[in-house]
């Protein structure tokens, strides 16, 4: 009697057991891969946090800065166990990775979105990347920094005003004992700044004058003495030699910017986190500027807006994972764990139970829009092969700052974008 009473307790165990992992593997998990470093701790915390609520496993992944594209093609050929999640921010990459993008329209999820306007939608209306966060970028400023240099926000309105600023602070450096700009690092992991966001300048306002709209196949350079204008009032006024910029990183800008050895810091809102938790900078000793590069009436400019922070979720994982990364992706822009996080780390978020932010950037950039100033839309969205494009422009940027020619420059950014587009 005893030894089948036992025989019964082993089975209904085993019975239990084998319930367990069919429900375990009926739930599902996520794998998100993670497109911004600076948000990777934040973003651990929220899935921990998401897991220990659901016993839903999410795994996040972090892809090295400048490295994303490269990491996401290892990671997605690893079959069922490649990214539910993952980062499609142009009409390039859904080029790349359409296959992969589920159509989200009409999931819960989608519904949450308050507009879809930072969305990128296939070619019949398929919503197979959800903008998740607008950002900005500009000139960030130090404006404890500019005073002590005896100048004030004020005083910049256009290019002209920027350079008379940043080149008084740089003559008087060695008193001052901080300099006007950060490094205008080309390593991999500041050269996006450049050859992604200082590049949009140009690209915006031919984009403008012409009447863009859709990705062109070529482009003539109208303002290419615009970008020169203001690429040469960042190397020629820096600590940092020109010559040396090849070799300068992203976390080197951002560290002289922290530590008080420079005032003026081309960058976006996301740095905002880093500025104020890791150096622990004052968020009222900040500003972020427009980016002025000698473009008639570009005094009524605001800062350029936009986004290619967009998730997609795999359309090859299983059913049960995709369920589970979308019922993830609703409690992070639903909860109050997750609105938290996002209005902490990413400012404004186009759903509907967005919480706001304390962002100084996000600020300065919507006083702006009050104001009645026109929006730098991100035109360098439109980018053909953008990794290979924006290569050939550091390349150029690169060799011009130790002395070539800007003329270089000028046909890696032009002729480069006729190429790039035949061959995408």
């Amino acid at each position: 009697m005893e030894k089948m009473l036992c025989l019964l307790l082993t089975f209904v165990l085993a019975l239990t057991m084998l319930g367990s992992v069919a429900l375990a593997e009926g739930s599902g998990s996520v794998y998100y891969l993670n497109f911004k470093p600076e948000a990777d701790a934040a973003w651990q915390a929220l899935a921990k946090e998401y897991e220990q609520k659901t016993g839903v496993k999410v795994t996040v992944v972090t892809a090295a800065s400048g490295k994303y594209q490269e990491t996401l093609t290892a990671e997605m050929d690893k079959g069922s166990a490649a990214p539910t999640l993952f980062q499609c921010g142009n009409q390039a990459g859904l080029a790349t990775w359409g296959d992969y993008c589920l159509d989200l329209r009409g999931t819960e999820f989608f519904n949450q979105l308050s507009t879809e306007e930072f969305n990128i939608n296939g070619a019949g209306g398929e919503a197979f990347c959800i903008g998740y966060c607008y950002e900005a970028f500009g000139i960030i400023v130090n404006k404890t920094l500019l005073e002590k240099a005896g100048h004030n926000l004020d005083e910049i309105k256009d290019f002209a005003s920027l350079k008379t600023v940043a080149e008084d602070i740089h003559a008087r450096s060695a008193e001052l004992g901080f300099d006007a700009f950060t490094s205008a690092g080309l390593d991999g992991s500041s050269s996006w700044r450049f050859s992604g966001h200082l590049a949009n300048m140009p690209l915006f306002y031919e984009f403008r004058d012409d009447g863009i709209t859709a990705q062109p196949a070529t482009i003539k350079g109208t303002y290419m003495e615009n970008f020169k204008n203001i690429w040469d009032l960042y190397i020629n006024n820096s600590a940092t030699e020109p010559s040396q910029l090849a070799t300068a990183t992203g976390d080197q800008a951002e560290a002289e910017f922290g530590q008080g050895k420079a005032v003026f810091y081309q960058n976006g809102t996301w740095e905002f986190s880093n500025l104020t938790t890791t150096f622990g900078m004052k968020p009222e000793e900040l500003a972020m500027i427009p980016i002025y590069c000698g473009v008639e009436g570009e005094d009524k400019a605001a800062l350029c807006c936009g986004t290619e922070n967009c998730w997609a979720v795999n359309s090859q994982a299983s059913a049960e994972n995709q369920k589970a990364t979308l019922d993830f992706l609703t409690w992070v822009v639903t909860s109050d764990e997750g609105t938290q996080m996002m209005a902490d780390q990413f400012g404004p978020i186009p759903f509907k139970a967005a919480k706001a932010s304390s962002n100084t950037f996000f600020n300065d950039a919507n006083d702006y829009l009050a104001d009645g100033n026109y929006v730098v839309t991100w035109a360098f969205n439109y980018t053909p092969n953008v990794d290979t494009w924006r290569a050939g422009v550091v390349a150029a940027l690169t060799q011009y700052s130790a002395g070539g020619s800007w003329d270089d420059v000028v046909n890696a950014f032009v002729q480069g974008w006729a190429v790039q587009y035949a061959n995408q």
